[in-house]
């Protein structure tokens, strides 16, 4: 019944957004570049819905810029529209990306043991509010194998530690090829992934961190932070790069605890932040809200 009900629910958002796309461009800031771009969009008799805009320093700085823009007729409109843009984002210096709404991202997730991260992607995925089709959920243990039959999602138990950690990873490249990943999901998977791997999917690997970075990197962090009485305890969740938990971050949360917060429940509220932190981030990549500028991310709310 989940299965169906998920089917119902994307086959309307592929209806409904057949003739919606986005527009995601950044380049050296300078006079007119707006214009350009909406000049652009209006030759094609499309119409601007959102717009949202960011310049680094209006001299010699960087221009970010994402645009959603609704154009009858996409479909037969969009490979001309495409080839057409090549020239702007020449003369501009542009890198940029068209999304199409009905063209859903494939996602892949990667659980350990502990499943809260998990749950809580399904359930938004279940209720339409994740932009995108779960093609498969990987894991080195067996605990999420019931919850990923229920949903009807493929699941996969590759076991993995340091001692056969490339021979795993090149199971899992091939999975991805296989499933048609766009989006690989880390929700709360308790595993170092190699260079080779990440570089396989650059900033396309979302990770949550069950820790409060800059602080208390590393293993146990609840019980370092109850040690230590910290007043704040939050979540982070970032771009994987191959910098250990240092990729670019998404998005940030934190709860206010006090000396009668014992080490349990720092981990109860601190599930609670992981959940909402991972699901933002992955809502805001899915909805092309993000633009990477080396280590740091301009997302467009």
């Amino acid at each position: 019944m989940q299965v169906e009900q998920v089917k119902n629910v994307t086959k309307q958002q592929d209806l409904q957004y057949r003739n919606r796309a986005r527009l995601l461009v950044k380049c050296p800031d300078k006079p007119g570049i707006v214009s350009v771009l909406s000049t652009f969009l209006y030759k094609h008799n499309a119409n601007i819905i959102e717009s949202s805009q960011y310049s680094s320093d209006p001299e010699n700085g960087k221009f970010f810029i994402r645009l959603e823009y609704h154009c009858e007729h996409l479909y037969d409109k969009a490979q001309q529209m495409e080839k057409e843009f090549e020239q702007i984002a020449r003369d501009y210096e542009m890198t940029y990306n068209f999304y199409y709404r009905n063209q859903r991202q494939r996602t892949a997730i990667y659980v350990s043991k502990e499943l809260h991260c998990l749950l809580e992607l399904l359930w938004e995925w279940q209720n339409g509010d994740l932009e995108t089709d779960i093609a498969v959920i990987i894991s080195n243990h067996e605990e999420a194998r019931s919850i990923a039959e229920s949903y009807g999602i493929p699941f996969h138990f590759l076991p993995a530690n340091k001692d056969i950690r490339k021979e795993v990873e090149a199971q899992q490249i091939q999975l991805m090829k296989e499933y048609k990943v766009d989006l690989l999901i880390l929700a709360r998977y308790m595993q170092i992934l190699t260079p080779d791997f990440v570089d396989h999917f650059e900033n396309r690997i979302i990770n949550i961190h069950h820790s409060f970075l800059p602080a208390f990197i590393g293993a146990n962090p609840y019980d370092r932070a109850h040690k230590r009485g910290v007043k704040l305890i939050g979540a982070t969740s970032h771009y994987v790069t191959n910098d250990l938990d240092e990729g670019p971050i998404i998005e940030q949360d934190v709860e206010r605890v006090d000396h009668r917060d014992d080490v349990a429940t720092l981990k109860k509220i601190g599930r609670q932040i992981e959940r909402r932190v991972l699901t933002k981030a992955v809502k805001w990549h899915l909805e092309n809200r993000i633009i990477v500028e080396g280590n740091k991310t301009i997302i467009f709310h």
